[in-house]
């Protein structure tokens, strides 16, 4: 009998077990988010920025490693639900990882990277076409910076966000490297889809954030106010994202030439969307804050935190489209600089405000490129 390989020679759509993986990473998202909340300061907002890029990045590499993978291998399925545990374990230990929970926080962490790194350095192996070079150069580079992280977590809280800053560093070398190292093995269609899934999931926890501290508290017209404008605010974010700009990165990344394919998806998916989905979780702490105090004016931080939310996610969407059409989304960038001056005219007001300023930027953002697009299909569509 043949034994059935780990590679996968065939494009494949997401899978349930990627799903499963994907759920408990969002979870670690919702920990994140909360952490900053309660927390927004300049040290709290760095150590939930390093937090945060560990989490992605170890989801990042999952993502890589699943794209050429036979995801329905009960091989691959083992070792992804081994890998969801461990995240399960890392997330719940989020709020405790610059105090006394910071092994709790590590040891699933490299857990969760390393089963990463050997599957696919195993799916690499049985890839006929493949040099492997590459995936050896990854993952000893990567080495690096999980030898830091562990290094952090043992050492004093003092020292350790210098020796996470240095990780963080050292996985953007690991990446540099590796995407010039080789072709990438991948299938466009699945990493494009994957992280969309990721995007949707993530909007939608931060909108269960809200929803929970407004079950729990008694229903006022401002409280309403709040609600709806941030039910608003995340419907649009999700409309500029997924109305066309999703399919076009898709397109994008299934035009690029092999040989460019691995360093365009590194920095128009695993780079870019890193400050992408911290827009959201600035966007979930902006509306937690929100709902908590809905007839008060919001504090100078916490409408930071909106407007950063907001720009961080349709600026890097727009930085997404760039690295793979090199074209420029000027649109984008108007709509944002006219959100940043519509918060600082409304911040003193109530915060249904500063919220419906947002959506209706949000909302011109959205009408505008719909009519471009439909402008430049009639053109193309016109003889001569």
């Amino acid at each position: 009998m043949t034994r059935r390989s780990f590679h996968t020679s065939e494009p494949q759509s997401v899978t349930f077990v990627e799903l499963f993986f994907d759920l408990v990473f969002v979870f670690a998202v919702t920990q994140v988010t909360a952490l900053t909340a309660h927390h927004l300061t300049a040290v709290g907002i760095l150590h939930s920025l390093l937090l945060f890029w560990l989490i992605w990045w170890a989801w990042t590499q999952f993502t890589w490693t699943l794209n050429p993978a036979d995801t329905t291998h009960d091989g691959v399925r083992l070792v992804t639900i081994l890998a969801t545990g461990a995240a399960f374990v890392m997330a719940t230990a989020v709020p405790g990882a610059f105090e006394a929970d910071a092994l709790w926080f590590a040891i699933p962490y490299l857990l969760v990277r390393v089963l990463g790194l050997a599957l696919q350095i195993r799916v690499e192996v049985e890839d006929s076409t493949s040099s492997q070079g590459g995936v050896w150069a990854w993952a000893g580079f990567s080495m690096i910076g999980l030898l830091l992280v562990l290094m952090g977590a043992l050492a004093d809280p003092s020292a350790r966000t210098a020796l996470w800053v240095a990780a963080v560093v050292a996985d953007l070398v690991a990446a540099l490297v590796a995407g010039r190292a080789r072709e990438w093995d991948l299938n466009p269609a699945h990493l494009s889809e994957r992280h969309g899934l990721f995007v949707i999931i993530a909007i939608g926890e931060s909108l269960i954030v809200a929803g929970a501290a407004v079950a729990g508290d008694v229903r006022t017209l401002p409280l309403a106010g709040v609600a709806v404008a941030s039910l608003a605010v995340a419907g649009l974010m999700w409309w500029t994202y997924f109305g066309w700009l999703q399919e076009a990165l898709e397109h994008g990344i299934a035009a690029t030439a092999p040989s460019r394919m691995g360093a365009a998806a590194r920095d128009a998916f695993s780079l870019s969307h890193f400050p992408l989905v911290c827009g959201i979780v600035g966007f979930a702490v902006a509306v937690e804050e929100f709902v908590a105090h809905p007839d008060e004016p919001a504090s100078g931080a916490v409408i930071a935190a909106l407007g950063a939310g907001v720009a961080l996610f349709v600026g890097f969407s727009a930085v997404s489209y760039w690295v793979l059409h090199r074209r420029l989304l000027v649109a984008r960038g108007v709509a944002l600089v006219t959100m940043v001056a519509l918060l600082a005219v409304v911040a003193p007001l109530a915060p249904v405000v500063p919220l419906a300023g947002v959506a209706i930027v949000l909302f011109a953002l959205v009408l505008f490129e719909r009519s471009a697009r439909d402008h430049a299909a009639l053109r193309d569509a016109s003889p001569g």
